[in-house]
């Protein structure tokens, strides 16, 4: 499933929801032809619901044919590093793997931010006993050392230990079941949050930055929607987008990371005061670009103010204009080397 402005589609009708004819895929290297003339996009189901919007505009003014997929940032760079898609879609930076990869197959690529995202912590709406959690919390229930842990509360002890929330803090934690549904070690978005709010408790206390094992795991944020309002005790995180298509089956937390409790808006992740905010990107197989005008032309669009206006409509926030700037201008240099 994708979430698009608004709307959510589903993946495999793609094609017949914008009247596309998607092209055959042929793996190869950084210049065998993808798609005869037309895209192909995959990575993050993040990013996902911008790209696809922006396939569907592109269709109905170009009548190229865009086939996008987001089976998660990491499975996304596999395929882009092996010569199989145009374009990746990611929710983190390329990893220096994943740059050898890349490398040994020659895949010379563009890196360019597009959006700003709210890593945004959910739970069901039932949950009323919960409205902000601090990262202590945070890894005291979905960290290392929580594995097995059954019920909110049995987080209690660790959370106290780690200094709790603020004077917010709703410790104890409720006596329900905690249910958690969060994408797996595929997607960006699970780096991003072990990045940003697991690491530095998890190496201050000797463990590996990682979250429990315990839990459902997908690459795909409707899938973990799915998951968390299917449970009053449920706990997770998702994109800021999908929060805002699905606020009326999920409650985002507010999140203290050290200087109060902050709810994801477009205000607080655009001015980074809330404290999972992250970018977004893509990144262009330049050889691709320069041998199918259409992709180069696709990424002209989707940089234009038309584009970048996909961003905001479907629930992301726009980059500040001096970061639109310097995207434009990496893309611009990309095009004339």
């Amino acid at each position: 499933m994708i979430l698009a402005k608004g709307r959510v589609l589903e993946i495999s009708a793609l094609a017949v929801a914008v009247g596309l004819t998607l092209a055959a895929c042929t793996s190869g290297g950084g210049g065998d032809t993808v798609a005869d003339d037309g895209i192909v996009i995959s990575g993050s189901s993040t990013v996902e619901p911008i790209s696809s919007l922006n396939a569907e505009k592109f269709h109905e003014r170009e009548g190229v044919a865009v086939s996008v997929d987001g089976p998660g940032t990491g499975d996304g760079f596999a395929r882009f590093c092996a010569g199989e898609t145009d374009i990746s879609d990611a929710s983190r930076p390329i990893e220096d793997a994943e740059k050898a990869e890349c490398e040994a197959n020659g895949i010379d690529y563009t890196e360019l931010e597009v959006a700003i995202d709210g890593l945004s912590v959910v739970t069901s709406p039932e949950n009323t006993d919960v409205s902000c959690v601090s990262f202590g919390d945070l890894y005291a229930l979905l960290g290392p050392e929580s594995e097995g842990f059954a019920e909110w509360s049995d987080a209690d002890a660790l959370a106290e230990e780690l200094g709790g929330s603020s004077g917010e803090s709703q410790q104890p934690f409720p006596r329900i079941d905690l249910v958690v549904t969060a994408p797996g070690e595929e997607s960006g978005t699970y780096d991003s949050f072990v990045e940003i709010v697991i690491k530095e408790i998890a190496e201050a206390r000797g463990q590996e930055a990682v979250t429990r094992r315990d839990y459902t795991s997908s690459p795909n944020d409707n899938v973990i929607i799915e998951g968390v309002r299917g449970a009053p005790g449920s706990l997770g995180w998702v994109g800021f987008a999908f929060v805002t298509e699905n606020s009326d089956e999920l409650e985002a937390l507010a999140v203290d990371g050290g200087e109060g409790c902050v709810v994801p808006s477009d205000a607080t992740v655009g001015d980074g005061t809330y404290p999972i905010s992250r970018r977004l990107y893509i990144y262009v197989n330049n050889r691709r670009a320069q041998e199918n005008p259409a992709v180069a032309d696709f990424v002209d669009f989707y940089l234009s103010d038309d584009g970048l206006a996909s961003v905001e409509e479907v629930g992301y926030v726009r980059l500040p204009d001096a970061d639109v700037a310097a995207t434009r201008k990496a893309w611009q240099d990309a095009r004339a080397a």
